[in-house]
């Protein structure tokens, strides 16, 4: 075993302290309020007269009527003009998660993350509303990214993407329900009707994930619409045990909490992200596995523990890499969202750690809580500045940021600065100018560097430059709780360790 509660003296042999910088160093405060004011940039639908970010206009308002149904808002989830269902969720999930665990840090942007939020639900509870048939999708894929066009201008086909009892989806629909269940969390004292509404329909969500069980990406008429978009790259038995870990949060219910139980153990990677929710899942439940009391649950808070093991640059199990700068680097897609999951992650285990005056066991060190809290600053802070380019990779953040991002609404001229169409390929010249975007993203946290530390600043470089919801969300509860809890105290973080007589304790 890895990862163990240890209860008896240790021998140590070094001991490492660090401290990291001060809290002044960067404004988590208003890094916060432009992270939560990015969703409203990415608002699909009308817009409401409250609208901050005023550049941004009404856009495709027919969603879903060719079929008699309301598809009207949502998130369009990065630069382009399609409402992906299975990352809208995950963000929606994360958004919420981020609220439940920081809500204080968050203070008086409380109610614009429970804005953007709800912005998510209200969609979701529309793309929910029939039974045993789930819309995960508006937009064609491949005519939306031929085009290079404003939201407010689009006229590629907004076709709508379901699963049903004969085109399952079990990993988009218990997203879904996830993300239902947590939101239900965040609005029980402010609007506890819309709160059982959220909980009452996560439950018949779920249920359709679980009893339709395949995967959107395999199915032969969904498949080719999905992927190579997000496609489901390691199956929906994932997103089944974290939705049903969400219900059991949000509603007590024990029959969620034994199929947790039941199904977790499937589950062996350390990953987190909009494909992959299995270290979440540990970590989310993690307090509740220790107050079980039950034998059988050590070997999950073990690989909970473990997650940290994982990540930490000392370790010698990390699966992760880091660039010369400080950067954690993962392969795939865009890397800040990999940053911004793991930091969150990391900040929610060290807190749950300490609760039980706990520590990390990596082979022969330990880690202490706020070696986890170090690191995730270090990538916060190498996000807003601290890095070799000293660069910010939030747009409108420090006096240096991102100034062409992949991102058709902000690299095209705004109805108010150009009121006539932009059609299709009109957008061409303004994708290939060398020219600053002309609206302000404000808030977008781009896809960042790569392992190098270089970033080329370029449109057509997307995986660098292009925005995502999914970034953004789970920075709202680490921009939060770095504003409230800036300097990580000095004291000791890292240590290599011999241990006597190790024994679990019971």
């Amino acid at each position: 075993m890895k990862s163990l509660h240890y209860r008896f003296p240790l021998v140590v042999v070094l001991l490492v302290s660090l401290v990291v910088g001060g809290c002044c160093a960067h404004d988590y405060g208003d890094a916060l309020d432009k992270c939560l004011l990015f969703f409203e940039g990415q608002r699909s639908g009308k817009l409401p007269a409250s609208q901050r970010m005023t550049w941004r206009k009404d856009s495709a308002l027919q969603d879903g009527r060719y079929l008699g149904v309301d598809l009207v808002g949502g998130y369009y989830d990065t630069g382009d003009n399609v409402k992906f269902g299975f990352p809208m969720a995950f963000t929606t999930t994360v958004l919420a998660w981020s609220i439940i665990e920081f809500g204080k840090e968050i203070g008086e942007q409380l109610d614009h993350a429970k804005e953007a939020l709800r912005w998510a639900t209200d969609y979701l509870l529309k793309a929910t509303s029939e039974t045993n048939k789930i819309y995960i999708q508006v937009g064609d894929p491949y005519a939306d990214h031929n085009c290079w066009e404003r939201p407010e201008d689009m006229d590629t086909l907004r076709t709508v993407y379901a699963v049903d009892t004969n085109k399952h989806g079990s990993e988009v629909a218990a997203e879904m329900a996830a993300a239902l269940a947590a939101a239900s969390i965040v609005f029980k004292s402010s609007d506890p009707s819309y709160s059982n509404m959220l909980l009452e329909r996560s439950y018949q969500v779920f249920d359709f994930a679980d009893k339709y069980r395949g995967s959107y990406s395999d199915n032969s008429s969904l498949g080719v619409w999905v992927c190579p978009f997000y496609c489901d790259g390691n199956g929906y038995e994932d997103e089944l045990v974290w939705g049903a870990a969400w219900i059991y949060k949000a509603s007590n219910n024990t029959w969620y909490w034994n199929y947790v139980m039941e199904n977790i153990g499937q589950l062996e990677s350390q990953e987190f992200g909009w494909d992959n929710k299995e270290a979440g899942i540990r970590v989310l439940i993690y307090k509740d596995l220790i107050a079980s009391n039950d034998s059988n649950s050590n070997d999950l808070i073990a690989k909970a523990e473990d997650f940290a093991c994982a990540v930490l640059p000392e370790s010698p199990w990390k699966n992760v890499n880091y660039s010369a700068g400080g950067l954690l680097v993962k392969p795939g897609g865009s890397n800040m969202q990999n940053v911004a999951a793991l930091s969150f992650l990391l900040l929610v285990l060290a807190r749950d750690l300490s609760s039980q005056n706990n520590f990390v066991r990596c082979d022969s060190a330990v880690a202490y809580p706020n070696r986890l809290v170090e690191v995730a600053k270090s990538q916060t802070d190498y996000m807003l500045g601290s890095n070799p380019l000293q660069m910010s990779y939030m747009v409108g953040y420090g006096q240096k940021f991102p100034q062409r991002i992949h991102h058709r609404g902000s690299s095209l001229p705004s109805i108010d600065q150009h009121p006539g169409r932009i059609g299709c390929q009109d957008g061409k010249p303004y994708f290939e100018s060398e020219g600053a975007n002309p609206n302000l993203l404000v808030g977008a946290i781009v896809g960042g560097p790569n392992i190098t530390d270089a970033y080329a600043d370029s449109r057509s470089e997307f995986v660098e430059s292009e925005p995502t919801t999914y970034i953004n969300a789970p920075m709202v509860g680490v921009f939060a709780y770095f504003k409230a809890n800036g300097l990580v105290p000095h004291q000791n973080t890292w240590a290599v360790i011999q241990f006597g007589n190790p024994h679990r304790s019971s």
